[in-house]
């Protein structure tokens, strides 16, 4: 799997460990064979003296990554097996060994990165970015939630930005991705060949990043800052609506149609993952996070999303509830609990 898979590819360029995902036409989405095989050379790596660091890429000129073979996960649903949830499963457990991992992880990235793309870049130390760069977490948009730790990097965006971007599946750029620190270091495509040889020749993964680092953009989100906080630190998605009505400029208007076209109880389980995850560890956001996770992908919410998204592509899901005011907290609240004996093993 980790030798063979032609998905993923796996070097040794001196003292640099390179992972490229290599799914171009899937824009490099990540399967469960790809997980499981990071998580195998990660894990050797990790014991190579000769390896002082990692950097991770994406094939072709479309994406990084556009996250988790969301259709596989699909079909696992409707045909009633664990495939989704043991994906997640060891997703989630990568997630949390990149943001441990022990030698500088340098994500080079460009184009679209979302999802599973976000998980496997956003943990690790250093996340360089192009101008093209299309950052988002869209997974309320197909009756999902945003995952892969998302409750503890989103919760720690300034403000109310990152349940901003949780509830809408809003992309950004690479300007408001540096400005809410879901990117480090602003770097041309053109030179990430370059930064690849300064770390195989054995250079300090700091010095190699930030040779080539450029000036920030400016971030358009910035503008609407104070609306997001403001908006966004209401204690109900309901809340948010509200004030997103009484406030009537344009972008609350457009915001609030985003919200209203999502998942409702997707939207429910996602406030509450950032409101809880603020006050939690990475590996704790995880473990939440598969708890909810791996029910929610047997929900015919997820299935109907990815039907009408990715399937049908007719863009009008019918959600069940299809309004806030029939999602029932009690049903929130279990998606919650104890998995018991099936619990994620994260430390």
């Amino acid at each position: 799997m980790s030798e063979t898979d032609p998905h993923i590819l796996f070097e040794k360029h001196g003292a640099l460990g390179l992972i490229t995902l290599n799914r171009p036409k899937a824009l490099n989405a990540l399967t469960h064979d790809m997980c499981t095989g990071m998580r195998e050379r990660l894990a050797e790596w990790a014991l190579d003296d000769a390896v002082r660091a990692v950097a991770i890429r994406g094939a072709g000129p479309r994406a990084f990554c556009a996250g988790g073979d969301i259709r596989s996960m699909a079909e696992s649903s409707r045909d009633g097996t664990a495939a989704a949830a043991e994906f997640l499963r060891d997703e989630y457990q990568l997630n949390a060994e990149i943001g441990d991992y022990p030698k500088p992880y340098i994500a080079l990235t460009h184009g679209v990165v979302m999802g599973g793309g976000a998980g496997v870049s956003v943990h690790g130390r250093y996340r360089l970015a192009d101008e093209d760069l299309a950052f988002a977490m869209p997974e309320t948009g197909i009756g999902f939630v945003p995952d892969i730790g998302s409750s503890f990097f989103l919760s720690r965006c300034p403000g109310e930005a990152g349940l901003y971007l949780g509830l809408t599946g809003a992309r950004i750029g690479l300007g408001d991705a540096l400005a809410l620190g879901l990117v480090t270091h602003s770097v041309a495509q053109s030179d990430h060949a370059s930064v690849i040889a300064r770390l195989a020749g054995g250079a300090p993964a700091a010095e190699a990043v930030t040779a080539f680092a450029r000036s920030a953009p400016p971030p358009p989100l910035g503008e609407h800052r104070a609306r997001i906080d403001t908006i966004f630190a209401a204690s109900s998605v309901e809340g948010v609506l509200e004030r997103l009505d009484r406030d009537g400029s344009d972008f609350s208007v457009q915001t609030a149609r985003a919200i209203r076209m999502r998942s409702p109880e997707s939207l429910k389980l996602t406030f509450r993952l950032l409101r809880e995850g603020k006050s939690l560890s990475l590996h704790e956001c995880l473990k939440m996070e598969y708890r909810v996770g791996s029910r929610r992908v047997m929900s015919a919410d997820f299935r109907e999303g990815v039907r009408a998204v990715l399937i049908d592509k007719d863009g009008l899901p019918r959600w069940d509830p299809d309004r806030l005011a029939d999602v029932k907290e009690a049903d929130i609240a279990d998606y919650f609990a104890s998995l018991g004996g099936n619990e994620i093993p994260l430390p």
